[in-house]
């Protein structure tokens, strides 16, 4: 049994820190869900199930639910196009519930695209995407409009109104669906101190900066309580200080209320400030997808292409690859090496990348051919994964 539910550890994982928050359920479970072992995390999964669902339920039936529940988003096969022309091509993905995901692309790629499709403002050609169990393109006009009401949006050039005040505009969505007046005044002030626009509320968007302006389309963005929020290129039209700013924002709106996000951008800084995965289209196809740190640490010939990297190696010797993850990036490890295998090498090129919370590495040796085994048999013995160029 504790088998099983180690393997199932990080499905627990996505599953508590995605559904407290927005079930009002965190002091029914008061611990921190990262360091818990996974009899812990089963158990609580378990019981969060029985909140939910109102019932008992088995290992099996426990280990179900929660996949269906972390997975909010399914796309299988999806085709679209545009009269004889094929924009996406066999898309198939999963976006999990509490996460934020990147779709990340140049410029017509078919990333706006695919937002759109998720939306229901596109139709598509083929395949299945479905939203919280719904597929999309089966919904009527009256249940369109109510899902469309669960998913936020907020657009590069914000898309607000010109003649209304910044209170009015983040009001907006809550007369349109009539929600009683003193609650609509009551969540409007307490989005706009969260996105730090309270002393703004009677300005208008022409008195206000683009990142202000952002903010109030985020905050207008989640009037309604949406479980999804979609980014289409929100940061591309702002200087770098303003984008982290946004990206701050959106990161804390994602940890605090739960919040699936995903985020469509060309700009892979946003992609390593704070996607947890992300899928790279281009021309309409999938090239690669997966966690941020892992498609950063050891990136497909086509993810390099697509990145524009090109590796100046010389032309003697042998090259070789080491890659840090975020556990062993700050450990002295060249030197240690240097010390105990005794050979010479060259340090060709290195960096080091911030990605989220933590920091990754690349580093290219170049050594002698006769010394190659030496350093390749203490690389394995300290996992340090590697590859020769």
């Amino acid at each position: 049994m504790l088998g099983r539910a180690s393997s199932l550890l990080t499905i627990y994982r996505i599953t508590l820190k995605s559904m407290l928050p927005p079930l009002g359920l965190v002091d029914a479970y008061p611990f921190n869900v990262e360091h818990q072992s996974p009899w812990k995390l089963q158990n609580s999964a378990i019981f969060l199930l029985f909140d939910i669902c109102g019932k008992a339920t088995t290992f099996k039936q426990t280990t179900k639910q929660i996949l269906r529940i972390a997975v909010l988003i399914h796309i299988e096969k999806l085709e679209k196009y545009y009269g004889q022309t094929k924009v996406l091509s066999n898309i198939s993905l999963q976006i999990e519930r509490g996460e934020i995901f990147a779709i990340v692309g140049h410029s017509g790629a078919g990333k706006s695209t695919l937002l759109r499709c998720i939306n229901g403002l596109e139709p598509y050609s083929g395949g299945s995407l479905q939203v919280q169990d719904k597929e999309v393109q089966q919904l009527k006009a009256t249940d369109l409009r109510q899902f469309r009401r669960n998913i936020g949006m907020i657009f590069q050039h914000f898309s607000l109104m010109q003649r209304k005040t910044v209170y009015e505009n983040v009001l907006l969505p809550l007369e349109l669906w009539k929600y009683p007046p003193v609650e609509s005044r009551k969540k409007v002030q307490d989005l706009l101190e969260m996105v730090g626009l309270a002393d703004k509320k009677k300005s208008f968007p022409g008195e206000l900066s683009g990142g202000q302006k952002q903010r109030v389309a985020i905050a207008r963005a989640l009037t309604l309580e949406p479980d999804i929020l979609l980014s289409d290129e929100a940061t591309s039209a702002l200087d770098p200080g303003t984008t982290n700013s946004i990206l701050e924002l959106l990161d804390t709106i994602n940890r605090k209320m739960g919040i699936t996000i995903v985020l469509v951008t060309h700009e892979m800084g946003v992609v390593k400030a704070i996607a947890h995965r992300a899928t790279l289209l281009s021309r309409g196809e999938i090239i690669a997808t997966g966690a941020v740190e892992d498609l950063f640490l050891q990136p497909t010939k086509e993810m390099r292409s697509f990145l524009g990297e090109e590796d100046t190696l010389p032309d003697t010797g042998v090259n070789i690859r080491l890659v840090f993850s975020k556990k062993t990036s700050s450990q002295p490890f060249v030197a240690q090496m240097a010390r105990t295998v005794d050979v010479d090498f060259n340090i060709v090129w290195g960096k080091m990348e911030k990605i989220r919370d933590g920091v990754i590495g690349n580093l290219v040796i170049n050594m002698d051919r006769n010394d190659c085994a030496r350093i390749t048999s203490y690389l394995q013995e300290q996992s340090i994964h590697w590859e020769e160029l």
